[in-house]
């Protein structure tokens, strides 16, 4: 059985991939049984009435057929190239490419962060996407306010780097970093558009 963070992780990849892989019109998703829509308040929301009207068993079924579902939504994405995992993380593509800051806005929105290497490991679950794609992708690092000097979006030292020889070299010019197709990393402009990798 998933442990609920890993469901959510995984449920999170898929509502941010679902867009791409999407062919005409959406599968409907019924709610499981039990829910119901309160008109009044104007919110497309389900509840269960009286609490819990579902027994045990049955709200065990639902969760077993969510597994089912999302376990072979894993399967597809895997298979089109658009999920990887490392360690405790889940990194996904949605195949389309933009700048920095709006790669930052489309991992938001998916509930996600923009791709950041912390280890080996890491760096190779994003390298997986660049090789297949024969493409760049921005990572989750920005120079800090000395030039050459590079952190983590949040501020933090950066404890595992994997830089392209001669690199960092953009001297306060170049403020974003990017992953070459062989893994190692690059300072560059934040305005080209690079595939968008997110983490989960």
């Amino acid at each position: 059985m998933l442990s609920p963070r890993l469901f959510h992780k995984i449920l999170g990849v898929a509502l941010f991939l679902f867009p791409c892989c999407a062919q005409g019109k959406p599968a409907e998703i019924h709610p499981p049984p039990g829910f119901v829509h309160l008109p009044e308040d104007g919110i497309d929301e389900g509840f269960i009435p009286g609490f819990l009207p579902l027994v045990d068993n049955e709200m065990e079924d639902v969760i077993r057929q969510l597994e089912h579902r999302i376990s072979r939504l894993e399967g597809v994405l895997r298979l089109e190239k658009m999920i990887t995992t490392s360690g405790g993380k889940i990194f996904a593509t949605n195949g389309k490419r933009a700048d920095f800051h709006t790669t930052l806005k489309k991992c938001k929105e998916a509930g996600g962060s923009i791709a950041t290497p912390r280890n080996a490991g890491e760096n190779g679950a994003i390298l997986y996407f660049v090789k297949s794609f024969n493409t760049y992708a921005y990572l989750g690092i920005e120079e800090s306010l000395i030039p050459s000097k590079f952190q983590l979006l949040d501020g933090t030292q950066l404890n595992y780097t994997n830089w392209h020889l001669k690199e960092p070299s953009g001297k306060g010019e170049e403020e974003c970093v990017e992953m070459y197709t062989d893994g190692t990393w690059n300072d560059r402009r934040c305005n080209q558009n690079h595939f968008i990798v997110c983490q989960f």
